[in-house]
């Protein structure tokens, strides 16, 4: 039985898990039209929610999250962005959620 090369045997490890890696992809949500959102072109429009909802939250240091809420509010903004695709869904955001006055 022959014995393997330790560097032919990494060699051979570093391909195999190369061909198994993910490629990472970055997204400025502030770009994301109402488009992208429904049609789901970037992400689960799910995903997207959540991470709106965070970074609202996190404007205003609240840690609470209301579920259903959460829900609701996601509700609206596809209604919103039904009706204007053209916009960012950051933009539908301020317009469906901003408090009124």
């Amino acid at each position: 039985m022959t014995r393997l090369d330790p560097a032919f045997a990494a060699a051979i490890a570093a391909l195999a898990f190369a061909t198994n890696a993910n490629a990472q992809v970055t997204i400025d949500m502030a770009k994301i039209t109402c488009n992208q959102l429904i049609l789901e072109k970037i992400t689960d429009s799910q995903n997207i929610a959540l991470w709106l909802s965070g970074y609202y939250h996190a404007k205003r240091t609240n840690t609470l999250v209301d579920t259903q809420q959460l829900s609701a509010n996601a509700q609206k903004i596809k209604q919103y962005c039904m009706l204007k695709p053209d916009v960012t869904v950051m933009q539908a955001v301020e317009a469906v959620l901003a408090p009124k006055p």
